[in-house]
């Protein structure tokens, strides 16, 4: 069985924003009754990401520019120096996170993130897709 939303994260500038609670107030009813499944969260952008990260992470964003500069001899400079392509590569469009008895399986000191690599603020669309086994207690027994 599944479910699906596409909703969009608030605005936010260059960095990495924890949204966890976020993304969760828009999948609440997709999570209600699923015993034992799987949330995938996918961004539909080529210059942010999505990942998973400790609670209180402040280095994450100083170490992506660090590992992709700006200050790089950038071929593509339609929108600035293409840094954002670059790191949405690395970091990745797409996280998966468990779900059992109806909330995320994350560990204690997980959340997800947007990582926007754009300076100027963007609001992003998000694909959530919760997978779910359906089974009745019937079929336990």
């Amino acid at each position: 069985m599944g479910w699906q939303k596409t909703f969009n994260l608030q605005r936010r500038g260059k960095g990495c924003h924890l949204v966890t609670d976020e993304v969760l107030s828009q999948i609440e009813s997709g999570l209600s009754g699923v015993q034992v499944g799987m949330l995938y969260l996918f961004i539909q952008h080529t210059s942010a990401a999505l990942t998973i990260n400790e609670n209180y992470d402040r280095d994450m964003d100083m170490a992506l520019d660090k590992i992709v500069p700006e200050s790089l001899d950038w071929l593509h400079t339609d929108e600035g120096p293409e840094v954002s392509h670059t790191k949405t590569s690395l970091v990745g469009t797409s996280i998966c996170v468990p779900v059992t008895e109806g909330r995320l399986n994350l560990g204690t000191w997980q959340g997800i993130y947007l990582t926007e690599f754009r300076h100027a603020p963007h609001s992003r669309r998000v694909v959530a897709t919760i997978l779910y086994v359906f089974y009745s207690l019937s079929c336990l027994r």
